[in-house]
């Protein structure tokens, strides 16, 4: 993953407190009459009287079980359909996580230090504490490198962090096939597939994590939607038939993607309120004037906003894009982004003159080493 993209709710890799929001399109469970959890609790100072609960992660949360604290002491009692992350609530203090499983759950600590609190009996939170502890380092040191990234115009200096944001995006793969394999029949190593998906461009590489999962994980109701998520990825993915679409250039005349058939195109979704796609730019102007006389060329796509045709005009001028530039001014529900369902820019596809696509998202020097080595000609110098 390379510089760090917009993306339609924040820029980049967000810590896991809020990247947990990528699985509200789970719906939440609701309770199975067979089995169910018992939780008792051991919290020393919580008030008397305080509540405690049990919630959904949704935005809006669901309470799905409740008490009263007495000495620090409660039972909380339900049942879940399968296991998955909600909000253990203690009073008024921050939630804290609990994946929970229908088990015998014993909860100690300090009302001072809730995030030490210990949680025993369920395997599945055991799974979830191991998670934590291997990839919270690792994402944010991630989230630190991205905004240091995002300050800084100095080229030599995001070089250095791109390495190092890199380096660190390898070790969190690293951990995932790790986890995967040490915990296929675990609800968390799909809840971890599925919270990072957006960490790879590759859906084959998630696909084949997916498969190793036991057959009861890839068939839970998680497993199941995690599985379509994979599916609907699918779209533009390397090796797929390009899908056409047709959008008014800058004078206002439709230009359709098909129409440049014969011809090596990269598609390039982009925004002139995008700054690391403002910062990309020069990389892609580089490449389109080294390449262009071999059978190259670009199909700018932006982003940009209904009503400010005149931003992204002078983005063009003085980006200096000379090749073919559209939109449909509609921000976010751009009809192409929509159709390749770009969450993030930016972000490029690049297609081959039979209208397949060979790669996604080739930034910094990456794009230049795939038109050398689809193109030819660049010799021992291609790195330079």
């Amino acid at each position: 993953m390379k510089l760090r993209r917009y993306s339609k709710t924040d820029t980049g890799i967000d810590s896991w407190k809020l990247i947990v929001l990528l699985v509200l399109f789970f719906p939440f469970s609701g309770f199975s009459q067979a089995t169910g959890y018992t939780i008792l609790g051991n919290v020393a100072g919580l008030p008397d009287g305080a509540d405690v609960s049990i919630t959904t992660t949704q935005n809006e949360p669901q309470i799905v079980a409740s008490a009263k604290a007495v000495k620090g002491k409660f039972m909380l009692k339900g049942s879940v359909e399968e296991p998955g992350l909600f909000f253990l609530a203690l009073g008024e203090a921050q939630p804290q996580y609990i994946f929970l499983d229908n088990s015998n759950i014993g909860i100690e600590g300090k009302n001072s230090d809730l995030k030490s609190l210990l949680i025993k009996g369920s395997s599945s939170h055991s799974d979830f504490t191991e998670f934590r502890k291997i990839f919270d380092p690792l994402v944010g040191e991630l989230n630190g490198t991205a905004a240091q990234m995002n300050k800084t115009a100095d080229a030599v200096e995001r070089s250095g962090l791109q390495e190092k944001y890199d380096s660190v995006s390898q070790l969190v793969q690293k951990g995932i096939d790790e986890f995967i394999s040490k915990k296929p029949a675990s609800f968390v190593s799909t809840f971890l597939l599925t919270i990072t998906m957006q960490m790879n461009e590759d859906v084959a590489t998630l696909e084949n994590r997916f498969n190793k999962l036991k057959p009861e994980i890839r068939n839970s109701r998680m497993g199941a939607a995690l599985q379509q998520q994979i599916l609907i990825s699918k779209t533009g993915a390397v090796g797929t038939q390009a899908l056409d679409f047709t959008q008014p250039d800058i004078n206002g005349n439709p230009v359709a993607l098909s129409s440049f058939r014969g011809k090596y195109v990269l598609v390039d979704f982009w925004a002139s309120w995008c700054r690391p796609c403002r910062i990309e730019n020069p990389n892609v102007v580089e490449n389109f004037n080294k390449f262009k006389e071999r059978n190259f060329t670009v199909l700018g796509v932006s982003l940009d906003r209904p009503g400010q045709k005149e931003n992204w005009l002078k983005a063009i001028e003085q980006d200096k894009l000379s090749w073919t530039n559209v939109s449909d001014l509609k921000f976010w529900q751009n009809e192409a982004a929509q159709l390749y369902r770009v969450n993030g820019i930016p972000f490029n596809i690049l297609i081959d003159p039979q209208g397949k696509v060979i790669a996604r998202n080739l930034r910094g020097p990456d794009l230049q080493h795939k038109l050398c080595e689809v193109l030819g000609g660049c010799g021992a110098n291609a790195k330079n």
